[in-house]
């Protein structure tokens, strides 16, 4: 019964921490990064299709994110789905390509930024102690329906607890580098 436990409230942590990661490379850290257009969608002959589905997108230098529409016809389409995604971003276009200049960051900005990982850290961590919660629940229903002893529903509620240490610990890890790098000019 513990193991199924435990490896249940490892796959629900595992995919808490997973979202945590995904949402913050979509953070603008003042470097291109082709993540920041995830979800950007772009009417394609009346499909909404992500960008990086239309066209090849890369980072040629640090601060400036290239995308090369396969329809040339695209790069209005592509533009205006950029813009409208409220990134900060302006991209501009030579009739070939779409180039979008990342410009940096000010102290300022950077400051709302760190705010704004921490909170995406203090709700995944929230996930992480809700999952504990669920698995302890289950663990004290066994103990009363007398299905293990109380000794076992101890030292299986102080594995589940360990498990959300670890996690947590790795939350705060991810949330701190992500700041260090935020924070480097």
């Amino acid at each position: 019964m513990l193991e199924e436990i435990k490896s249940s409230l490892e796959v629900s942590m595992d995919k808490t921490v997973d979202s945590l990661k995904y949402q913050l490379t979509k953070i603008r850290t003042g470097r291109a990064s082709a993540n920041v257009l995830d979800g950007i969608l772009v009417d394609y002959y009346g499909v909404p299709t992500p960008v990086n589905q239309v066209g090849q997108v890369s980072t040629p230098e640090a601060r400036l994110l290239q995308i090369q529409p396969f329809d040339k016809t695209l790069i209005a389409q592509i533009e205006r789905s950029i813009l409208g995604a409220n990134l900060g971003l302006t991209p501009s276009n030579d009739g070939n390509l779409i180039r979008i200049p990342f410009p940096a960051l000010t102290e300022e900005r950077r400051k709302e930024q760190v705010k704004g990982i921490k909170r995406h850290g203090e709700d995944a961590k929230v996930a992480v102690r809700n999952s504990r919660r669920e698995q302890n629940d289950i663990v004290k229903k066994a103990e009363k329906g007398k299905d293990i002893s109380e000794d076992d529903s101890k030292k299986f509620q102080t594995e589940i607890q360990e498990l959300t240490d670890k996690y947590v610990k790795k939350i705060d890890q991810i949330i701190s580098e992500k700041e260090k790098e935020l924070l480097t000019v």
